[in-house]
């Protein structure tokens, strides 16, 4: 992280410290937040973590979910308020401004010291400091770096820790993806140290489905998994039907497109959701074909190498489909050759 002694400087003093996610903040997103949170307040910062919209049900049970103020319109002068007299302002798991709005708009008219803690390939510069590293394996690695960093790492308590540790396990899918580093190992080891319960946080995360959403991975598997082997490729299409009847909840889908990875011989995954005025899209790779490239060349999106995301703006679900499924042909020699 460069000029790090400057923003020592900075932080030496109290602080209104704004810290903001990406929109449907996942464990890594939430955690980091969460985890820096908690540390900043033990400096006697005043903090706040604003998220741009709802997450999941089974990321609550993070220590200081409580406090978290997720928007909603009938908040907005209150969002804008606190964003225009924070004094610092941290931009965690993206890098791309366009991931936060609609608060978005009013982070660009702050005057605060803007600092970024990113892993996403895809980066535009908009803050003063950063600390961006497309190789670690989660934006939770990263806040623990950060703690280190800033001489912080005997203010690291179980509370902070199991933050991290959620993130870190969940974007190196339990461990088992290229990401997962012998230092990933080594902090994972370290926090062990400190006295986590890492069963008790998968178990958490994990194993607390809701009726609804099993039957709607059920209803999923048997009823909208398309496989096309010629093209190793497997997707699942959900409309906003399929969700209505399940009675979907952010989060049930999560991890969904994983089921298809699974498939033996499939190397490249999709899942497409139709939600109100756009259809929202995740890919997942095996090996080096590029899921960020395919996302970012057709589908407005982008995220890692082998985890990425997209959308269509007032698309019909039909229509992508058909759009996403054209353009396999062009990357048969890709999709048959990453391995």
């Amino acid at each position: 992280m460069q000029n790090i002694e400057e923003l020592k400087r900075i932080l030496s003093s109290p602080k209104k410290v704004v810290i903001i996610p990406h929109q449907k903040p996942d464990a890594d997103a939430l955690g980091s937040c969460l985890s820096l949170s908690a540390y900043l307040k033990k400096l006697h910062h005043q903090v706040q973590v604003l998220s741009p919209t709802d997450y999941p049900n089974f990321l609550t049970w993070m220590s200081g979910n409580e406090e978290v103020m997720v928007f909603e319109p009938s908040k907005e002068k209150i969002f804008q308020d606190i964003i225009r007299n924070s004094d610092v302002i941290f931009c965690l798991d993206y890098s791309d401004l366009a991931r936060i709005t609609p608060l978005d708009k009013w982070v660009v008219q702050s005057p605060a010291i803007k600092i970024m803690i990113d892993h996403h390939i895809d980066r535009i510069a908009f803050t003063q400091y950063e600390l961006w590293e497309p190789k670690a394996a989660a934006t939770a690695e990263l806040v623990y770096d950060f703690i280190q960093l800033m001489g912080g790492n005997d203010l690291i308590d179980i509370p902070i820790a199991e933050c991290i540790y959620a993130g870190i396990m969940t974007d190196t899918g339990s461990f088992k993806y290229p990401s997962t580093s012998s230092k990933i190992h080594r902090i994972i080891a370290k926090l062990l140290d400190i006295g986590i319960n890492h069963s008790k946080i998968h178990h958490q995360i994990f194993d607390t489905n809701s009726e609804n959403r099993l039957r709607l991975i059920g209803f999923a598997l048997k009823e909208r998994l398309t496989i096309l082997r010629e093209f190793r490729t497997a997707f699942f299409a959900l409309s906003s039907s399929d969700l209505k009847t399940h009675q979907y909840q952010t989060g049930d889908t999560e991890g969904l497109v994983n089921y298809a990875l699974s498939l033996e011989g499939i190397i490249f995954a999709a899942i497409l959701i139709e939600d109100a005025d756009k259809i929202k899209m995740s890919f997942r790779s095996i090996g080096d074909f590029s899921a960020n490239d395919f996302a970012r060349e057709h589908f407005n999106g982008g995220g890692h190498k082998n985890a990425a995301g997209g959308r269509v703006v007032n698309g019909k679900l039909d229509s992508v489909i058909q759009q996403f499924v054209s353009l396999l042909p062009h990357y048969k020699a890709k999709l048959f050759n990453s391995l």
